[in-house]
């Protein structure tokens, strides 16, 4: 066999084996593999963390990072109630001739009304607070407590002019909610609102204050409410505004909104506010607040100037009450008010709580400017008449 046979036997060879390699590689690559070498490795899987056991220290802490107010929640929810008052609303056709001619004598029945709101409990005793407008002219209260418990209310008293009413319970013992001085509430503070909208059972929404005095076009001049974006809704009157620490700051009373539904425009009346009231109905059944009979304005630089006024600030009296205590004690229309019992008023808004502030009964020297003369004059404060009453 010559070398050129021998080459030729080789290169078929080769030939032949390369094609068997290429075919068992695309075919049966894993022939070609050794005691596994080469195998993808086997996938390990990151467990997730179980979930934080729900502990007391836990949940502090996510509500000292801003992250939930479970903590606030739990001091505050206990001492929220709903409540349901029963109003009587006669038949408006039970003197209609027509009705007593198909009914005879017998007048048809009253109709018993049911309205629905919320409460705070903020007394051992057993006081609470809530709307005067949630149980004014209700014949029946019944409370009913987060922890199920059902009483009757008493009515102690209320006060229209801040919407506030005081009812007592007989139950022991009883969750209290400790109240706020006010004094550190700011805009910007996280609050929460607790109560039973829509009868749908108790409920908590969170926002923040959006404003601090805030007062509504044709409310009370003793409104000055804290406002809210917190979510506030039918049934929610009467219920806690309650501060990130579980603090109760005011009591939720009204809304700003075109259908009845929340707008993100809620207001509260100020614990400081909500308490005053309470003590002044629990010490004497109602609140009395002192009055002098004047239509007050206040003094702008060219009113005065206008008028040829002796002094730039004070409140101008434009009208006196025939009969009124300003009257009786020789105060005129055109006079300017200097001061009150002492306390000086450069306003109607700081001239009307000084008034209020005062006894009715007791006696009040007030200052005033007439012209070129400055006069005391001494006056017997009166009571200012009830909401709805000249």
């Amino acid at each position: 066999m010559t070398w050129r046979s021998t080459w030729l036997l080789f290169a078929q060879t080769v030939t032949v084996a390369l094609a068997l390699l290429f075919v068992v590689a695309t075919l049966q690559p894993e022939w070609l593999r050794r005691d596994g070498a080469g195998a993808l490795p086997a996938p390990t899987f990151v467990r997730a963390p179980p979930p934080a056991a729900s502990t007391s220290a836990g949940t502090a802490g996510n509500a000292a990072a801003g992250l939930s107010y479970a903590t606030a929640v739990q001091r505050a929810a206990p001492a929220v109630v709903s409540i349901t008052a029963t109003r009587v609303e006669r038949n408006p056709h039970a003197d209609d001739p027509h009705s007593r001619f198909f009914f005879g004598e017998r007048a048809p029945a009253p109709r018993r009304q049911i309205g629905l709101g919320s409460g705070v409990i903020v007394a051992p005793e057993g006081y609470l607070l809530t709307n005067h407008h949630v149980v004014d002219g209700a014949v029946e209260i019944e409370v009913q407590l987060a922890d199920g418990r059902q009483t009757q209310a008493r009515l102690v008293g209320s006060d229209a002019e801040t919407d506030i009413a005081v009812l007592k319970v007989d139950l022991r013992p009883l969750p209290v909610l400790a109240m706020s001085d006010g004094a550190r509430l700011q805009v910007g503070d996280a609050v929460l609102a607790i109560g039973n909208p829509f009868n749908i059972g108790q409920t908590v929404t969170a926002g923040i204050v959006s404003a601090l005095d805030r007062t509504q076009r044709g409310s009370s001049p003793f409104q000055n409410f804290i406002q809210t974006d917190a979510a506030i809704n039918p049934g929610n009157s009467g219920g806690a505004l309650v501060d990130a620490a579980g603090t109760l700051v005011g009591i939720n009373t009204a809304i700003f909104s075109r259908d009845g539904g929340n707008l993100g425009i809620g207001f509260a009346v100020p614990t400081d506010t909500a308490r005053d009231v309470m003590q002044a109905i629990v010490r004497g059944g109602k609140v009395q607040r002192g009055w002098i009979g004047v239509d007050p304005r206040d003094l702008s630089a060219e009113l005065a100037e206008s008028l040829a006024l002796s002094v730039q600030s004070g409140v101008l009296v434009a009208g006196v009450m025939h009969d009124g205590p300003a009257a009786a004690g020789g105060v005129r229309p055109g006079d300017v008010l200097l001061s009150v019992a002492g306390r000086k008023v450069a306003s109607s808004a700081e001239l009307l709580p000084a008034v209020a502030a005062l006894p009715p009964g007791s006696k009040a020297r007030v200052v005033v400017q007439r012209g070129t003369q400055s006069l005391e004059l001494d006056l017997t404060i009166g009571e200012r008449p009830p909401v709805g009453r000249p």
